[in-house]
């Protein structure tokens, strides 16, 4: 995989410096770091490498991707440099004289929330999964330990199509598709859309995102949980942050719990962000409970695992202290050019 990975470097370096303008430059950028590129494919592909060596073969990917964006810039400046002084000589007019800025694009917040959350998790040794918005109730509850007539089912106003069929209301119904390919050990996240029936305020919306993520393995515990989700609020939120969970209960976990991450605006003192109390909640989490391990066919003798779910426009929310979650999705460019 290390051969792989430098021989996609070094086909991407030779690349950018044999490109003779700057369209070449964007091809070569989306061939290699695109949705559908070589980087991205070895990510998705992460599943085939031995589970010792995925933290690893993640960190060099990500050295692989910051060497090839550093490059690209780099020649990108250069042909901005020639092109300009070609403009210098041919020109008569002053071009130094102000004129309009032209609109550029830029990423949305979810866009670079997600993103770092999939490079904190994949430099973990995980992988990321997709999984259909379209679902079958059997993999949306009942396989998650919430059969019919089931309360929690009451607490999540679904989009049903049809009795069998509806749109998913989390992601965690991606974990019971990749556990019964009966691929074990499991490390994965799985983002992801999801819908809901709520009404439109500045904390809800009927269409939002998730990442759910699940590990399953022999001799798990809830100390190898929240050694992750810690190390994971670090990433995010800072280094000084400081994490503390509390009991709860999901139908599919057991025991449950929900995580707060000490508030990173005033330090844990108290302030308007954290509603005066030093603590902000983030995610909830758990042990895979062993019914959803059976229904997977997954021996919960051998094998135990945890899960844990985060809202994705809640990071960005707090990350980037956003106020109205109707902001990420009015797509003003005021808004979004802050980013």
């Amino acid at each position: 995989m290390k051969e792989k990975l430098q021989k996609i470097m070094d086909d991407a370096l030779e690349q950018i410096n044999g490109s003779k303008e700057l369209d070449k430059l964007n091809e070569i950028r989306v061939s290699f770091l695109g949705k559908k590129g070589e980087l991205t494919s070895i990510l998705k592909s992460m599943k085939e490498v031995a589970p010792e060596d995925r933290p690893k073969v993640g960190q060099l990917v990500n050295e692989a991707r910051a060497v090839i964006e550093e490059k690209l810039e780099e020649k990108k400046q250069a042909f901005a440099k020639a092109i300009r002084e070609e403009k210098m000589k041919a020109e008569t007019i002053d071009v130094t004289l102000p004129a309009k800025k032209p609109m550029v694009g830029h990423r949305h917040p979810n866009t670079i929330a997600l993103e770092e959350i999939e490079r904190i998790f994949v430099g973990m040794g995980y992988e990321v999964v997709e999984g259909p918005e379209v679902e079958y109730d059997y993999y949306n509850f009942e396989a998650l330990n919430i059969p019919a007539n089931h309360p929690a089912k009451d607490e999540q106003d679904t989009f049903y199509i049809n009795s069998d069929i509806l749109l998913r209301t989390q992601t965690s119904s991606t974990q019971i598709h990749e556990m019964e390919k009966g691929k074990v050990p499991i490390r994965m996240i799985a983002p992801g859309r999801v819908y809901r029936s709520d009404e439109v305020d500045a904390t809800h919306s009927p269409s939002f995102h998730q990442v759910e993520g699940l590990v399953i393995d022999k001799n798990v515990t809830f100390a190898d949980l929240k050694g992750t989700l810690a190390e994971f609020a670090k990433e995010i939120f800072g280094p000084e942050t400081k994490v503390k969970f509390r009991p709860h209960h999901f139908p599919f976990t057991e025991p449950s719990a929900e995580m707060d991450v000490s508030c990173f605006k005033c330090g844990g003192k108290g302030c308007r962000f954290c509603k005066g109390s030093g603590w902000i909640e983030i995610l909830g989490c758990g042990m895979v409970h062993p019914h959803v391990l059976e229904m997977s066919k997954i021996d919960p003798e051998e094998y135990v695992g945890f899960a844990f779910g985060v809202g994705l426009e809640r990071i960005a929310l707090l990350k980037y202290e956003i106020d109205d979650m109707r902001l990420l999705y009015e797509n003003d460019t005021r808004f979004l050019k802050q980013f």
